[in-house]
């Protein structure tokens, strides 16, 4: 119970320090937000309208407390509807837990603003919609990582220093040293364009696409193929030469040598009893990789037309879509920080041996 409030604790302060760096960061970018959101015919009534409504007219000391305001599960708000923190129950939904005078106190999930470019469109919204299709992506690059990484791991360690085992340890180290998003292009121009008559790989596409009468969502599998198998190349590296050097190190030990004097082979060895002991620094490694997935899928969402969060970000970026880049890059940090802790659960799970205090 300690260790969770600790690491509640340190993940406030973690998620404080994120909001504040990019909320500073995007603020001092060159470029008039108001400018954007308006076409080549504005005038100074219209971008001083923009400019109030969402606050650009503020001092920035101002516009930073008002922002984490929105940010906290419970914030303070005005009833006075010409106050820019006004509470509007349509936008920022939750509870009333008090109320005096003209102000209230609620409770309620954290208000990422809307985005600057999507009519208002909320930006909860916006990450509600993407970052399932970034889930599914991330989700499905691991367990190609880890299933082909671990085979791999061990063939390598069963032929260790054969011709084999060096040219795994070759592939592995390409993998780990090759870009995700030089690799994304050379995919999807080689299996989705040179090669599309034999592999029926498109080489742009999203999880859902609309049919040729524009009336209904399907899930089109064959979109996740490259993706998946692009972003997942550098964690199957890792986990590859992470599973070799741990079951080599494994089976030096004397209770493997007590195995193979009771006359089992070195593959029974292997899997009845050094594999599961050298498999707990995989866990680490792919709880890092998971989390790290979710935030490298940018440019290969972007590449592939993947309609994820790290596409979203690309394009918000692009058209200077502040809320959108601030909501999603606040969003990472805590999946980032939840993966951690789950982890740190996981592993004293498989290994007593590890107590967290």
């Amino acid at each position: 119970m300690f260790y969770l409030l600790s690491k509640a604790l340190h993940s406030l302060f973690a998620l404080f320090g994120v909001a504040t760096l990019v909320f500073f960061l995007f603020t001092v970018l060159p470029g008039d937000p108001a400018q954007m959101m308006l076409d080549q015919n504005e005038n100074s009534e219209q971008i001083k309208s923009i400019r109030k409504k969402f606050g650009f007219d503020l001092p920035i000391i101002d516009q930073y407390f008002y922002y984490l305001n929105d940010l906290s599960p419970i914030s303070f708000h005005s009833l006075n509807k010409n106050n820019f923190s006004h509470y509007d129950p349509h936008v920022y939904g939750g509870k009333i837990l008090f109320k005096k005078n003209n102000n209230v106190l609620i409770l309620k999930s954290p208000f990422f603003r809307t985005s600057y470019q999507k009519l208002g469109k909320p930006v909860n919204q916006i990450i509600k919609e993407t970052l399932p299709n970034t889930a599914i992506l991330a989700i499905s690059s691991m367990i190609i990582a880890v299933f082909i990484g671990l085979l791999l791991g061990i063939i390598s360690t069963i032929y260790k220093d054969q011709l084999i085992d060096r040219i795994l340890l070759l592939i592995s180290t390409l993998g780990m040293s090759i870009p995700s998003f030089f690799s994304a292009i050379l995919f999807s121009w080689l299996f989705g364009f040179v090669l599309n008559s034999y592999t029926q790989l498109n080489m742009t596409g999203s999880f859902y696409e609309l049919d040729d009468l524009g009336e209904t969502y399907n899930v089109m599998w064959k979109n996740l193929i490259l993706p998946s198998i692009v972003l997942g190349i550098r964690p199957l590296a890792v986990i590859t030469q992470l599973i070799r050097n741990n079951l080599i190190e494994v089976l030096s030990q004397d209770y493997i040598r007590t195995a193979y004097s009771k006359g089992l082979s070195k593959k029974q060895v292997i899997f009845r009893h050094a594999l599961k002991n050298a498999i707990n620094p995989v866990i680490t490694a792919v709880s890092g990789w998971f989390a790290s997935l979710l935030a490298g899928s940018i440019f290969v969402e972007y590449i592939f037309g993947w309609n994820g969060l790290g596409k979203e970000i690309v394009e918000a970026l692009n058209k200077l879509d502040i809320p959108v880049v601030m909501g999603s890059v606040i969003v990472i940090a805590f999946l980032f920080i939840i993966i951690n802790i789950v982890v740190d659960l996981i592993y004293t799970y498989l290994d007593p041996r590890i107590k967290i205090t």
